[in-house]
């Protein structure tokens, strides 16, 4: 019973960590924030924090791991919902926008768009495997509209413009502005795929 309790306290001292260390990224950058700063902020000593993580690396990579596997299982659990390619689409893309407005989850995803440079060639291919997951995901639902009519063009090159402008949304969107998140989730949706009918793929989140 007592290793057990010690096994869930690791993990969700693990788990504060990552959610912690997603938010200092995106604030100050990978670079700037120190193992210290890090460390204080979820109540640890610096020596302390390596018993839970081998490097800062190792922290990084834990971030966008965690950030895509949020993401890889909210779209999984929204194409549940649809068997129609239009609604599959957009509900895709409904989820991975949430995904880059809100809380930790945008912090993660903040970190896989700006810090991926910032890993090294082995980080990033460990890093490689579940965002190909994830990409495979948006593959199969993009090629299924253009084979249904909806989209026109190579499914590939659409994948990457649609992801790569949601993307960007984390450089320039601010929530307190004119557009709240949900109205500023379907304006994206109506500019990035404006053949979809409207409403489609409109799921509890949006």
């Amino acid at each position: 019973m007592l290793a057990g309790h010690e096994d869930g306290a690791e993990s969700l001292r693990r788990a504060e960590v990552i959610l912690t260390a997603a938010r200092l990224f995106r604030k100050h950058g990978y670079e700037r924030t120190t193992v210290r700063e890090l460390a204080r902020a979820v109540g640890l000593q610096s020596g302390s924090l390596f018993h839970h993580f081998r490097s800062k690396e190792e922290i990084l990579v834990a971030v966008m791991n965690n950030g895509i596997q949020e993401v890889l299982d909210a779209g999984r659990q929204a194409l549940a919902l649809y068997p129609a390619p239009a609604d599959r689409l957009a509900a895709l893309f409904r989820v991975h926008m949430w995904s880059m407005l809100h809380g930790a989850g945008g912090d993660a995803m903040n970190a896989l768009v700006y810090e991926w440079r910032s890993l090294s060639a082995p980080s990033q291919a460990s890093v490689k495997v579940l965002s190909d997951r994830y990409e495979a995901m948006w593959q199969d639902a993009v090629a299924a509209a253009v084979a249904a009519g909806l989209l026109r063009g190579d499914a590939r090159v659409i994948k990457r413009c649609v992801l790569g402008a949601m993307n960007l949304t984390v450089q320039w969107y601010k929530p307190e502005g004119r557009l709240r998140p949900a109205a500023f989730i379907d304006e994206m949706l109506r500019a990035s795929l404006p053949t979809l009918p409207e409403g489609a793929g409109r799921w509890p989140v949006g």
